[in-house]
């Protein structure tokens, strides 16, 4: 007989019932937990991770260190240094009010005026994850800040433009702006090649939102190295010489641009006022280059291209004479006036003595049609197409809309230039009768040691627009004596052949609606040696007050010492003893005294 026996104690069944509801919460818990695993990885996984990354890091733009300029020895003219820039990103948990006290504690530290503090507050208060409070400080000042830890105050390191030559040829090199984008000169015409390419970094942060590393998402690429056509002495020597004539002189401005004629190439570009492209930028009045963004009516400087119409198209004789001595003409409606009566003028005569009077007489003769053809072919009313911005074509009317006072075309009048137009115009004959464009880029560095005027020739391939024999006789005929008997002897230098033209033009007034007789323009060009040409000058001083306003008087000294000091500069001997020297020699030989 078998003996069954069979639990049924209440606590089994209980014990079974608990485990299966154990089972079925756990099951049910894991269906939740899956599910919602499945909503956050699958469905909601890219909003989710934007959010994470929005609360975890911040993006920045990094900008590459910008290529440095040079000068044509290699001198350093800009460059770019390390900077800290400081900036703000805001703690977690922390109040606004907290915050804003981070803030207010650097307010005095960096120098924050009211509306930059108003601004960045603005953008804190409007939860902005990162804002910029102040860029590119000092070293100094960054380490003191560091050590400050205050919270949400950051620093990242940057670049800083630096000039280290001050105002020196500031109008050439221009300025950047505090993203390190040129805005004026060689900075802006070459921005591209000079920036480089941007990079991007991550900056990473805990959950207070605290930064811990910062990781570069993509490299920059650092702009490249430009090398100008600029020699720093030379713009030294400009430099000085125009600002001792502006200030003796009182003028409203001036500028001097020196050049290699027969290359186009700028050694000198000088403004003044001028400014300190570390200060950028500067106040609207000093910001203009004058020497390329200016236009006035050039004056006499211009007679050269009259003088190479006669010769060239009317076929107007060396022995040709002028009667000159009544002093004044009328013609078309207006009167054309010589600064001193002359007499009867021979047709070089009139362009060394500068008579208005006998240019006009010269012009008639050559004819609108011939006048107005070859100030076209030295392209007045074009750009000369320097590498800088900015620069201005002047005025050339057409002559469809030419009268009978347009004539005065021949005198500098009627038409407008800027100081770059009219040096370019003076390089035709410095050059042997070609028109070359203006530039300050080289490719490589180029020192003008042991320079001589048969190293420069011009470019390749390029015609001339004048006859190389109408050339030397203007020069030999007409430019040097200008500066050794006529209107430009202070531009004189002993021991040199100089060849240039002074030029003094009055200024229209348009509230008289007539030309001013106390308001001038002063003006010379000029280039040396005459005979082989190593540098050309134009000097141009606007509104030159008190008694001396003639381009003879007050522009043509300035030619002459900048000329005196580029030549010791460049070890050019002089091409003949000053006569004093040679009197002293031969006084010396006589007493039997020798040196």
């Amino acid at each position: 007989m078998k003996l069954i026996l069979q639990d049924r104690s209440p606590f089994s069944t209980s014990h079974r019932q608990k485990v299966k509801f154990i089972l079925v919460a756990v099951l049910f818990w894991f269906a939740v937990v899956a599910v919602r695993l499945l909503e956050l990885q699958v469905l909601e996984h890219k909003k989710l991770k934007a959010e994470v990354l929005e609360q975890s890091q911040d993006l920045i733009t990094v900008l590459p260190t910008r290529g440095t300029i040079f000068d044509r020895n290699g001198k350093i003219l800009a460059r770019s240094l390390p900077a800290a820039s400081v900036f703000f990103s805001p703690v977690k948990g922390e109040s606004l009010a907290q915050q804003l006290k981070s803030l207010e504690r650097l307010k005095n530290l960096l120098g924050l005026k009211d509306q930059e503090i108003k601004k960045i507050a603005s953008s804190i208060e409007k939860r902005k994850r990162f804002t910029w409070i102040k860029r590119k400080i000092s070293p100094e000042l960054a380490e003191t800040i560091r050590s400050l830890k205050l919270p949400g105050i950051y620093l990242l390191e940057e670049n800083r433009r630096f000039y280290p030559q001050g105002q020196l040829a500031s109008h050439v090199l221009g300025g950047v702006n505090v993203d390190d984008f040129g805005l004026a000169g060689v900075e802006y015409y070459y921005n591209s090649l000079l920036r480089g390419e941007e990079g991007q970094q991550l900056i990473m942060k805990d959950a207070r939102k605290r930064e811990f590393f910062i990781e570069t998402i993509k490299e920059t690429r650092p702009g490249q190295d430009l090398y100008l056509t600029i020699d720093s002495t030379i713009q030294f020597i400009a430099e000085k010489e125009l600002q001792r004539a502006v200030e003796k002189h009182q003028a409203s401005w001036g500028t001097v641009i020196v050049s290699l004629p027969q290359t186009g190439e700028i050694l000198a570009m000088a403004n003044c006022p001028a400014y300190d492209p570390n200060d950028f930028p500067p106040p609207e009045n000093v910001m203009p280059n004058r020497a390329i963004q200016h236009t006035y009516e050039p004056g006499s400087t211009v007679k050269m291209v009259t003088a190479a119409a006669a010769r060239e198209l009317a076929g107007i004789g060396w022995n040709t004479y002028y009667d000159c001595s009544q002093g004044y003409l009328v013609f078309g409606g207006t009167m054309v006036r010589d600064h001193v009566r002359m007499g009867v003028l021979s047709f070089p005569e009139v362009f060394i003595q500068s008579s208005n009077v006998g240019v006009i007489k010269i012009a008639e003769r050559i004819g609108s049609e011939n006048i107005y053809r070859l100030f076209r072919t030295f392209r007045f009313g074009e750009k000369t197409g320097i590498d800088l911005p900015g620069e201005e074509s002047g005025i050339f009317h057409p002559l469809e809309k030419w009268r009978k006072s347009s004539l005065r075309v021949a005198i500098g009048y009627e038409i407008s230039a800027t100081p770059i137009q009219v040096l370019r115009t003076l390089n035709v004959f410095a050059s042997g009768g070609y028109l070359i464009k203006p530039r300050v880029r080289l490719e490589q560095p180029s020192p003008l040691a042991g320079l001589i005027p048969a190293d420069l020739e011009p470019p390749a391939g390029l015609q001339p627009i004048l006859k190389p024999e109408t050339v030397r006789q203007l020069v030999d005929l007409v430019l040097r004596p200008v500066v050794e008997s006529g209107t430009g002897r202070e531009a004189g230098l002993p021991g040199y052949l100089i060849a240039g033209k002074t030029g003094t033009a009055q200024k229209y007034d348009p509230e008289l609606r007539a030309y001013s007789s106390s308001r001038h323009v002063a003006s010379f060009a000029g280039f040396v040696p005459a005979d082989r040409p190593l540098i050309s000058i134009i000097v141009v001083i606007d509104e030159p007050r008190g008694q001396l306003h003639y381009g003879g008087q007050v522009a043509a000294p300035v030619f002459r010492e900048v000329a005196r000091k580029v030549l010791l500069y460049l070890n050019q001997p002089p091409q003949k003893l000053p006569e004093s020297l040679i009197m002293a020699r031969k006084e010396a030989s006589t007493t039997g005294v020798t040196d």
